[in-house]
């Protein structure tokens, strides 16, 4: 007898849990509901360059604010056009092409600067001894056919006294850096971030010519976050909350790096765990530089890089700046 009222008790005491897992369960789900639901597109696949929206995310500081944050890659369209068009609500792009469709008259707007000082340049293998923007002479650059690059390229190698007519120029798609300068490449534009990163940990050693060491206005944006106009016409409360959010994922990735990884590894698990972690490593402290707060954008930084866009004819007109980004929604210090 005493077996049987113990076995009922435990049986009580079990349906009770089930029954209470389940309304928390539905309380759960219930909560969700009610918050908003807003998208991101990424500019690329998933890189330390995101891990402040994953940290986000993963840390619910999303929810915090209310907001169930949906992070999409780009597909065909691309995150410039899809958050143009109001298709997302948010996107990556960069200040380079902000700028070109902000003079185009689309309607896109950059409102905070993911990495404070531009990482990137041009790289290739040790042994083709390219250390200077004249030694581009005579070799093959591999890009992606956009006309800003052979801008950039005759910008450097001017400074030299170098011609970049004497560049081969050509276009290698997807094709990954490693392997391209394994084939028929000398040197490619990277951000050292993530492709020289790689670079250390395969023991490959690379020669960098960095753009900011050779101009004051390549030193621009990039990546950024972006929306468009009638996000911050109809829905500011939204961009106010979710740069709450991501400003503390980025804040976090900046003070506690590893911890910042391993969310990016748990999201996304097809990504080369070492890389991930030393990458993130060494972003930690360019997130904010030398920014009063991250995020935050300087209107001469998108004058110089505009100004020097509309002198190499990248642009069909001058760039009204002010209406290209704004700090407006960041949090306060």
């Amino acid at each position: 007898m005493r077996k049987f009222i113990m076995l009922s008790l435990f049986i009580i005491l079990l349906a009770a849990c089930s029954t209470n897992g389940d309304e928390s369960g539905k309380k759960e789900k219930a909560a969700d509901k009610n918050l908003k639901e807003v998208s991101i597109v990424l500019d690329w696949t998933p890189n330390t360059n995101h891990t402040g929206l994953y940290v986000a995310k993963e840390k619910g500081y999303f929810k915090e604010q209310g907001l169930n944050v949906d992070i999409k890659m780009p597909g065909e369209a691309g995150a410039d056009q899809l958050v143009a068009s109001g298709k997302a609500d948010f996107g990556i792009g960069a200040q380079e092409g902000i700028t070109e469709a902000r003079v185009q008259d689309i309607p896109i707007v950059s409102i905070a600067a993911i990495i404070q000082h531009n990482t990137s340049g041009f790289a290739s293998p040790k042994e083709k001894d390219i250390t200077e923007p004249k030694d581009f002479e005579g070799k093959t650059y591999g890009g992606w056919g956009a006309p800003v690059e052979k801008a950039v390229i005759n910008s450097l190698m001017k400074q030299d006294g170098a011609d970049v007519e004497k560049v081969d120029i050509v276009n290698m798609g997807e094709t990954d850096f490693f392997t391209a300068v394994e084939r028929d490449i000398d040197f490619a534009w990277i951000y050292y971030g993530w492709t020289g990163v790689e670079a250390e940990l395969r023991n490959e050693e690379v020669n960098m010519v960095y753009l900011t060491d050779y101009s004051e206005k390549l030193d621009y944006y990039t990546p950024v976050l972006t929306t468009n106009e009638t996000m911050i016409e109809e829905e500011p409360e939204t961009i106010k909350k979710f740069l709450a959010a991501v400003s503390k994922g980025y804040e976090l990735a900046i003070d506690n790096p590893e911890e910042a990884a391993d969310i990016l590894i748990k999201a996304v698990p097809d990504l080369n765990e070492d890389l991930v972690k030393a990458s993130q490593k060494w972003l930690a402290d360019k997130y904010q530089d030398d920014a009063d707060r991250w995020g935050e954008q300087k209107q001469e930084v998108w004058e110089n890089y505009s100004t020097w866009m509309f002198d190499n004819e990248l642009l069909d007109k001058p760039l009204d700046s002010e209406k290209a980004f704004t700090n407006e929604f960041l949090p306060e210090k």
